[in-house]
């Protein structure tokens, strides 16, 4: 019988397995790591119900890269990315002192009902000197899990409210002098074999859909030791593009995959986000991962059948 089963491991991880497999979809990691790589709750290995991992952890390029977890590297001048700090005409360097972190604070629920499971927690932001910038109430809920169509999906959403008496500014290196690298928010990397993948958007393909904005972005990649591919779909909910810090502010894809596969949806790719004083930014996306290398009009049948 197809269900979802939750086991927590107080004060280290909580992971989501789909009964009729037997697979454990994923973990989601609470526990803090090391202070460098800004540490903060992430979720991996995830997996598709095959069994494939699609998720990497720690790669030698950038140890904070940490399956799919959210970030922000840069905020007021601060860190909460992890690793070095890109700084316009110098690079990147290793700057301690900027690198903060996203704390976990306790959980407001974990529960499923076998249809679908639930975790839901509250999180401190915080800079390297440990002053609480931001507080953000996370909800991550997994749903239709379907072995015989091999997919499975999870809706993520995250409320951060200011909790400055100064506005935040959310950056990422291409707002700080660095060209197609909007990266921060919402952040997968994916495997070592998925290098080099397929990437779809509802009217375009490939790399050019950096800094672009759709609807929803796909990667495919092969497998390593399992036979096959799998992919994962990324999307936005209706109402991102109208939501934060008084007015629309769109989000647009980070994408790469070379030298390694990855995606975000950042929230600050060609400008700085401002979020005033007491306000609260709220963001929701989904994820869905997929057995098999879909093509743009599976895709686009998946998400209609599956609507926000």
């Amino acid at each position: 019988m197809t269900g979802l089963r939750i086991v927590h491991a107080h004060g280290d991880r909580i992971t989501v397995t789909e009964t009729a497999t037997g697979i454990d979809l994923f973990s989601y990691v609470y526990r803090p790591e090391s202070a460098w790589e800004a540490p903060k709750p992430y979720l991996h290995p995830v997996r598709t119900l095959a069994g494939a991992v699609v998720t990497d952890y720690r790669p030698n390029d950038h140890r904070w890269h940490k399956g799919l977890q959210m970030t922000a590297s840069h905020l007021c001048g601060q860190n909460l990315w992890g690793g070095n700090t890109y700084v316009h005409g110098e690079g990147y360097l290793a700057l301690p002192e900027r690198v903060g972190s996203m704390a976990h604070e306790g959980f407001d629920g974990i529960a499923s009902d076998g249809s679908r499971a639930v975790i839901a927690e509250r999180l401190t932001w915080r800079p390297y000197s440990g002053e609480r910038w931001a507080d953000e109430v996370r909800r991550i809920e997994v749903h239709d899990a379907d072995p015989a169509a091999g997919s499975w999906a999870l809706t993520w959403r995250s409320a951060v409210t200011n909790r400055r008496d100064e506005p935040l500014l959310f950056g990422s290196p291409t707002t700080a002098g660095r060209e197609m690298a909007g990266y921060t928010g919402l952040f997968w990397r994916g495997p070592r074999s998925f290098r080099g993948g397929r990437v779809l958007g509802p009217d375009g393909a490939g790399p050019s859909l950096m800094g672009e904005q759709a609807a929803w972005l796909a990667y495919s990649g092969e497998h390593d030791g399992l036979d096959g591919h799998a992919t994962l779909v990324f999307a936005h909910a209706p109402e991102n593009d109208h939501t934060g810090a008084g007015g629309t502010h769109p989000a647009h894809w980070f994408v790469r995959n070379e030298p390694f596969a990855a995606v975000a949806p950042s929230w600050a790719f060609h400008d700085e986000l401002e979020l005033a004083p007491g306000a609260t930014l709220t963001r929701r996306y989904r994820v869905v991962v997929a057995d098999g290398a879909l093509e743009r009009e599976e895709i686009a049948e998946y998400l209609a059948r599956h609507p926000w």
